[in-house]
């Protein structure tokens, strides 16, 4: 099968979007678009203080990926397969849970501007994950201004994302359970993923791989 164009890869925050599209896209011979989030200056501070910096954290943010998802339009002829780890969307799904109901409003008055010029992507990779799960992988990833990330927001921001991707329907969705998988560790859970998103979608599928045997 012909692998879409453009494939967003998604997910709660420690899921391991860009671990997967940096393997996908050796694989598949992809341009890569990764989110730049180290470059928002107001990052370590929002996670000191949610309530204080969420704005600010949230337009750089968007106005940032903006960008990001224009450049997408001037790719070269030579490009078969894009591959990110966003969608411009999920910046509304964190100013949903980051920004009080002022602050949404002239949020969302900026980013309907913004929204007119973005495409979505041919393809979703949902990564899934419960709570413990994903706390658990961004302690062993280290980043020092995540440590202080409390389960309580994570848990919901995972419950944001999943009742996002139950309504989904702009593109094939591909829905994929990381729960007992290792795909940056384990080649088999990596093989069987591409497997998984050269078969032809029409709509949502769901993948739940048994746990890895390593």
């Amino acid at each position: 099968m012909k692998i879409p164009y453009h494939i967003a890869i998604e997910g709660t925050i420690g899921v391991g979007k860009t671990s997967l599209v940096k393997l996908l896209g050796e694989r598949l011979e992809a341009k890569l678009i990764l989110e730049e989030f180290e470059e928002n200056p107001f990052l370590v501070d929002f996670y000191k203080d949610l309530e204080r910096f969420a704005f600010q954290t949230q337009l750089f943010f968007l106005l940032s990926r903006y960008r990001q998802q224009q450049s997408l339009q001037q790719t070269d002829l030579f490009t078969k397969t894009i591959i990110s780890d966003y969608m411009f969307v999920k910046d509304r799904l964190f100013a949903a849970l980051n920004l009080n109901d002022k602050e949404m409003s002239l949020y969302n008055s900026v980013a309907r501007i913004l929204e007119k010029n973005v495409t979505s992507p041919d393809m979703v990779i949902f990564l899934q994950s419960d709570t413990d799960r994903l706390m658990q992988n961004i302690i062993q990833r280290g980043r020092e201004y995540e440590q202080g990330i409390d389960w309580k927001y994570i848990d919901a921001l995972n419950q944001i994302y999943n009742e996002y991707f139950f309504r989904y329907d702009k593109s094939p969705l591909l829905i994929i359970n990381t729960n007992d998988i290792d795909f940056v560790h384990n080649k088999n859970d990596l093989e069987e993923i591409i497997e998984f998103i050269r078969t032809p979608v029409e709509g949502t599928r769901y993948f739940n791989p048994l746990k890895s045997l390593n």
